[in-house]
């Protein structure tokens, strides 16, 4: 495996200046970034393939051990704040458990019995996706929840860094990050781990932009649960109607937080027709902005070009 193998460049790695070693390290950093680069098609097709089983109500699974795990469920718990996605529909299974992500817990990748009982137990099948991740590509656990839950009937992705291993083999898409051997032969938080958290970076924000949750380039899906993002709020809806602070606190009022439904409400509607065009829209702002225009005959409307959703297709 490439991650395990000590790369001769690296041999002397201890008795270099600090400063070769950093720039050594940065490279490295680079080319993890780069091998993202080189699997973009293949994070395409993840994402589009989850968006259209999360449209029908599934979850969104990250199953990981180690370090992999960790990142995978840092990626997955940032989706509630920014984009304010459903606890309910997320799921963060972890070999070890929550202590997993304080102190290391090694021996919990090799739990086979738990990793069967995480997916029974939570009922897991179709539409979900499970985003299974493991640098080695081989991890025990990561594997028989993939395994498990493509049983079931739920879509997989694996995400690893060791070419045609079981992870990349067996999941519905695969996403091979080659990042190759590391600067400290097999510690995978370096180069595979920034590759791992850039792809899975790509990956869920691609989802919740294609599901709506993001209009213009600004998080209207983002909740005022503090002080920030409050001002948060109101400055996203000044910018997108150019109303006064003191009409869009209103409006967020009305809402109860809810951005895109205060955009609706600035534009005349009721909280009753704001709500229905946003469920008619599926979440985007962006169409239901048109309908309401359409609808009403309103001109303080600004025109919005159709969106046209491309047939999605499921990995080879």
């Amino acid at each position: 495996m490439d991650t395990e193998r000590a790369s001769p460049r690296y041999t002397d790695i201890d008795l270099w200046e600090p400063s070769d070693i950093l720039h050594a390290m940065i490279e490295g950093q680079m080319a993890a970034v780069a091998a993202v680069r080189a699997a973009l098609p293949a994070i395409e097709q993840a994402a589009l393939a989850t968006e259209a089983r999360l449209r029908e109500g599934g979850r969104l699974i990250y199953v990981g051990a180690g370090t992999s795990g960790r990142l995978a469920v840092q990626d997955g718990a940032e989706l509630i704040p920014t984009f304010n996605w459903p606890k309910e529909r997320l799921l963060l299974l972890m070999a070890g458990g929550k202590d997993a992500l304080l102190r290391s817990a090694e021996n919990a990748e090799d739990e086979i019995g738990q990793a069967i009982q995480a997916i029974q137990q939570n009922a897991i099948g179709a539409p979900d996706v499970v985003i299974a991740v493991a640098a080695s590509g081989t991890t025990p656990f990561t594997l028989t929840c993939l395994r498990e839950a493509k049983s079931r009937g739920a879509f997989t992705i694996g995400i690893a860094n060791n070419r045609d291993t079981p992870i990349l083999i067996e999941a519905d898409c695969s996403i091979w990050l080659d990042t190759g051997p590391e600067p400290v032969a097999g510690s995978t938080r370096m180069k595979a781990g920034t590759a791992q958290r850039a792809a899975l970076n790509a990956l869920s924000t691609l989802v919740m932009i294609r599901l709506g949750r993001v209009h213009e380039g600004l998080m209207v899906d983002v909740q005022a649960i503090n002080a920030k993002l409050q001002r948060r709020s109101e400055h996203i809806l000044i910018r997108l109607t150019g109303r006064t602070p003191q009409e869009v606190r209103g409006a967020l009022e009305r809402a109860n937080g809810g951005v895109k439904l205060a955009v609706l409400l600035l534009h005349g509607c009721s909280v009753e027709e704001a709500t229905s065009a946003l469920d008619r829209a599926g979440g985007r702002l962006r169409t239901a902005l048109k309908d309401v225009g359409s609808r009403a005959g309103s001109t303080d409307v600004l025109p919005i070009d159709d969106e046209v959703s491309p047939d999605v297709q499921d990995c080879p």
